[in-house]
């Protein structure tokens, strides 16, 4: 089991790191946009003030054997709740989209009145781009449409293979600084004619960036599970072997008793006789 999941692991890993370089291509040209004298703007951008629903997308595992994950990451959905009631306001609706069968179970069995639990089997934690994609476009339409004012996504980072941090990301709207950091700018912009207009282009790389950000959110929780896999075997492993060797102790004992047992009643026997 462990070293299946080292591989799957290894294989996640693969997959994010080339995601990277195109949502590092897709922020460069938002950056270069942004650069330019032009004011934009785009619904998925615009932030509101009066904020009467929030949709929480959690991801987690459809399998087990993954040790604390999914219950980590229902500790911080549990959190980000409490946290979006105390910005919000306890009347503020609040909609969670688990992926993954257990996280799916986890967020039934959260028992509160003013929550909405809403489970898809059109996606999962192995779904490929085009369903990503279906799930994305179903958020960012429900956010276009304003039945829901932010969507924010509760998934565990990625770092190495024996760290992953748990992490609240706000998907939309869109923050604008995340293209406004200088060392963004500064490696990428140059000057560029831009054909069509700069305002249609923006607008159209901006679903674009927002597709790279759900499909990194999905790889990194695919490689956070079969990190936090191959430590719960690790760690079964070296429990096996301890309780093989406090076993190997005791019936060591056991057979040492009973043979000196015997050896003392032969002694016993001999000295009657």
């Amino acid at each position: 089991m462990k070293m299946i999941s080292s591989a799957k692991m290894h294989k996640s890993e693969a997959a994010l790191r080339r995601l990277v370089p195109y949502r590092s291509q897709i922020e460069a040209i938002i950056s270069n946009l942004l650069s330019a004298d032009v004011a934009f703007s785009s619904p998925l951008v615009e932030s509101r003030q009066d904020v009467k629903k929030v949709a929480i997308v959690v991801l987690g595992s459809d399998d087990g054997l993954c040790g604390a994950y999914n219950v980590n990451l229902a500790k911080r959905l549990v959190a980000r709740i409490t946290e979006l009631r105390q910005q919000y306001g306890d009347g503020v609706g609040i909609d969670i989209y688990p992926v993954g069968k257990k996280m799916v179970k986890i967020a039934s069995r959260i028992k509160d009145n003013r929550l909405n639990v809403v489970a898809s089997d059109d996606v999962n934690t192995k779904s490929e781009a085009g369903a990503v994609k279906g799930f994305l476009n179903g958020l960012e339409t429900a956010f276009l449409q304003k039945e829901v004012d932010q969507i924010d996504c509760v998934y565990m980072r990625y770092q190495s293979a024996g760290r992953q941090t748990l992490t609240v990301d706000r998907l939309l709207p869109i923050d604008s600084s995340t293209f406004s950091s200088e060392d963004v700018v500064s490696a990428s912009v140059r000057p560029y004619i831009f054909e069509p207009d700069a305002e249609t282009i923006f607008r159209s790389v901006l679903p674009l960036f927002l597709l790279s950000v759900m499909q990194e959110i999905f790889a990194q929780n695919r490689a956070s599970e079969q990190a936090a896999r191959v430590m719960a075997m690790q760690s079964a492993n070296d429990n096996a072997k301890k309780l093989l060797e406090q076993l190997q102790l005791e019936f060591n004992k056991l057979r040492q008793q009973s043979i000196t047992t015997e050896l003392l009643d032969i002694v016993g026997g001999q000295v009657r006789d």
